[in-house]
């Protein structure tokens, strides 16, 4: 048997597009001669669709699709994933959501989703009432089982036991020879590798080939890195399809195979693939063709046009370097040495005549009081309004140039640096900048080794540095990743051997600023806990722990 996966990146709600993307894929496995298709996850229609299922005609203009594309598939079946009405008549969620099994112009089998994930970015309780069965499906010869995503998710690989049911046990105990799993799982570092000792696991337990056909793309801020997969018996990873692009393969689930496939890339690369991936779906399936930021000769701002120019091409990335009083004519060389380097258009704005008239303007009010934060971000507001000018007289969506450190603890501008429609590198711990931009530059020089090896600083105030104000980010890094991503308390951290006084500091910086991360650009989820869509904390609230 030669099953094709088709590892494709739809767009939420397009179903025209998402038609012809998925016929294509099929076609090219039937050239390749595949016996079955499986596509991703609500293939048909984008994941996740969220509230958009709500409206009146979306899931009749999803069945109006299916029923088309059923028309198009002959003898070879395509399983195709797609959200159904649940019967109205009977109580429970409006929705499923679902898999199709097309065969010679017909839906001939629908499959039920039958654990649904609601913790983290996940929220399909909300919309969806689960499958109640588990049933293979006997096709030539062949009893397969048919799951979707989270239904092949064992506690073993949760944070703690979320279900009741086992779907794969379920199949694997009224007997079937193949597991198929149409997935759309969200990218975040260390995820690919998690996936393959669970498939494998799979497996193994089951005795039988698991298939696992990943979603590829990026839609708002969860980027899909597909990484497909397929295992054999024993549990050995006999196929991984490549991370990042779209893909297509016909393979032989039952060909037998002593040693896994390569595990793939390091870390760096694969945060920097995902990142291209996140900027490039991000800007053009919102209907942009180009984008503008600020760059202001640091690594965080290199680091995002390097991204923006793989992302977009260098010829729709536009870069402003927007000195003040303050700022180092060195920042302003390495701004331009990075956009030669990219080959990217880079423009001089400065800012000095402006802010010294704003200060003029706000004289008679502030008489008397010494500078302070205050003039500071007066020039990262500045610096955010003539960005934003030139987003809307150029029409570029403005790329925010901020990390994850800076953000957690506020360390950040609003209405000013934090202006823009995408926070590219949001969930990057600065020392994850860092690691990247050396990646980079592994074979030749493209962000400025001065860019790399300066100290970092926002060049607000003379000899301005940002541990001036910050820890260490080896330290805040440090305490962060227990913090946010591990959600520890206080007093575990400290445990673990980090300053008191330092970690302090950080979770109440963390804590007050929740009020600023909820009025920033939405940015794309590279680690287990953004800020963002996976992460619900309340503005108002007064816990400490």
């Amino acid at each position: 048997m030669q099953i094709g996966i088709a590892q494709i990146n739809s767009v939420i709600g397009d179903f025209p597009s998402n038609v012809k993307r998925i016929l294509a894929a099929y076609r090219e496995c039937l050239d390749a001669g595949a016996d079955l298709v499986v596509t991703p996850e609500l293939s048909l229609v984008g994941y996740p669709p969220r509230d958009l299922v709500f409206k009146s005609q979306f899931v009749s203009k999803c069945l109006q699709a299916l029923d088309y594309l059923a028309g198009e598939i002959r003898e070879v079946p395509l399983l195709v994933g797609y959200v159904d009405h649940h019967h109205p008549s009977h109580p429970g969620k409006p929705f499923r959501n679902a898999v199709a099994w097309l065969e010679q112009g017909n839906i001939q089998h629908r499959i039920w989703k039958t654990l649904l994930p609601t913790y983290d970015v996940f929220d399909e309780r909300r919309y969806f009432e689960p499958g109640d069965s588990s049933v293979p499906i006997s096709w030539n010869g062949h009893r397969i089982g048919v799951t979707i995503c989270e239904d092949i998710w064992t506690e073993d690989y949760l944070q703690r036991p979320f279900y009741d049911r086992d779907p794969v046990e379920e199949l694997t105990a009224k007997g079937i020879d193949l597991l198929l799993n149409l997935s759309a799982s969200p990218f975040h570092l260390g995820k690919p590798l998690l996936r393959r000792a669970m498939i494998g696991g799979i497996g193994r337990k089951a005795k039988v080939p698991v298939i696992y056909c990943n979603s590829v793309g990026a839609n708002d801020q969860l980027v899909f890195d597909g990484h497909s997969l397929v295992t054999g018996s024993n549990g050995r990873i006999t196929t991984q399809l490549p991370g990042f692009v779209e893909s297509c393969s016909v393979i032989d689930p039952f060909r037998v195979v002593e040693n896994d496939a390569p595990l793939g890339s390091c870390d760096a690369e694969q945060l920097y693939h995902a990142l291209v991936l996140g900027v490039r779906d991000y800007v053009t399936k919102c209907g942009f063709s180009s984008v503008c930021l600020g760059l202001s000769g640091g690594i965080d701002s290199a680091l995002t046009a390097t991204i923006a120019a793989a992302a977009l091409g260098p010829a729709n990335v536009c870069g402003l370097t927007m000195p003040s009083p303050y700022s180092s004519r060195g920042s302003v060389d390495d701004s331009f040495a990075l956009a030669e380097n990219l080959g990217i258009r880079c423009d001089e704005v400065p800012i000095r005549n402006a802010f010294e008239a704003i200060k003029a303007t706000l004289q008679p009010v502030f008489e008397g009081k010494p500078e302070d934060v205050t003039e500071e971000n007066m020039q990262a507001r500045l610096r955010g309004l003539i960005l934003m000018a030139l987003s809307n007289k150029e029409n570029h969506l403005l790329l925010t140039t901020g990390n994850k450190s800076e953000l957690a603890v506020g360390y950040c501008t609003i209405y000013g640096d934090m202006c823009g429609g995408l926070a590219v590198i949001s969930d990057l711990p600065k020392v994850r900048v860092y690691e990247i931009s050396r990646w980079i530059n592994r074979e030749r020089e493209i962000i400025p080794w001065n860019t790399i090896n300066k100290p970092p600083s926002a060049e607000l105030r003379p000899d301005q540095k940002d541990q001036d104000t910050l820890p260490p980010y080896e330290i805040l890094d440090g305490i962060l990743e227990l913090y946010v991503e591990n959600q520890l308390a206080a007093d575990e951290i400290i445990s673990r051997g980090f300053d008191e006084s330092t970690v302090r500091w950080v979770q109440r910086r963390v804590d007050l600023n929740e009020w600023k991360r909820h009025q920033a650009a939405p940015g794309l989820r590279v680690t287990s806990k953004a800020f963002g869509i996976g992460r619900r904390m309340p503005i108002v609230q007064r816990f400490v722990g």
